[in-house]
């Protein structure tokens, strides 16, 4: 369970029930009988649009694919089309990429669905290396109020014990401090509890 009074709000245990479509996502635009309306893949762009035919550029990021379906069946229904019928897919959650670095037998950069657990990150990277110090679990997140840091015992975690956080896009892992810099080795010792999330 997360607990509000260390700061945990933002590890959530549970996924949202719309997503909501970021930069790098790719999405297919299906036009209900209009194949030249339709694309089979299209990329989110980095400042959250998409370009659709006869449409050009609209804003698709921060919305649910039922969300920019009504946006695309009022903006056709506007000009060109009678009662269209449009259905949004996610083809690939581009935008959900997680770093695995330390003490992990394949460390790198993974995509992965939302709802994973920062023990499926780990898994991504194949686990943890026999010589991983399991205690030592630091991840790094990106949120709109600054940087942020917490740490777990990933023991505690795989036992039932400790909170199992869904990732964020972005989030970073680094399992073991002997893949940090001394100073962040230094940072996280400062950190009084497990699982607290820290701004700096």
């Amino acid at each position: 369970m997360t607990n509000a009074a260390l700061n945990q709000q933002s590890y959530t245990n549970s996924v949202g029930e719309t997503y909501i479509l970021r930069s790098a996502d790719i999405i297919s635009v299906e036009v209900f009988r209009e194949e030249a309306l339709s694309l089979d893949a299209v990329t989110v762009s980095g400042d959250g649009r998409v370009s659709l035919p006869l449409l050009g550029s609209m804003q698709v990021a921060g919305l649910t694919p039922v969300e920019f379906e009504n946006e695309v069946e009022r903006a056709l229904g506007a000009r060109y089309l009678h009662n269209p019928a449009v259905s949004i897919n996610i083809v690939r959650y581009g935008s959900h990429v997680v770093t695995v670095e330390g003490a992990v037998k394949a460390p790198g950069v993974y995509e992965f669905i939302p709802g994973t657990r920062l023990s499926g990150g780990i898994s991504l990277a194949e686990g943890p290396d026999r010589i991983a110090r399991l205690s030592q679990v630091a991840v790094f997140r990106d949120s709109p109020d600054g940087r942020e840091v917490a740490k777990f015992d990933y023991a505690a975690v795989q036992a039932g014990t400790m909170i199992d956080p869904v990732l964020q896009p972005g989030d970073r892992i680094v399992l073991g401090t002997d893949g940090l810099t001394v100073f962040w080795q230094d940072f996280l010792k400062t950190v009084p509890l497990f699982g607290l999330f820290v701004r700096f």
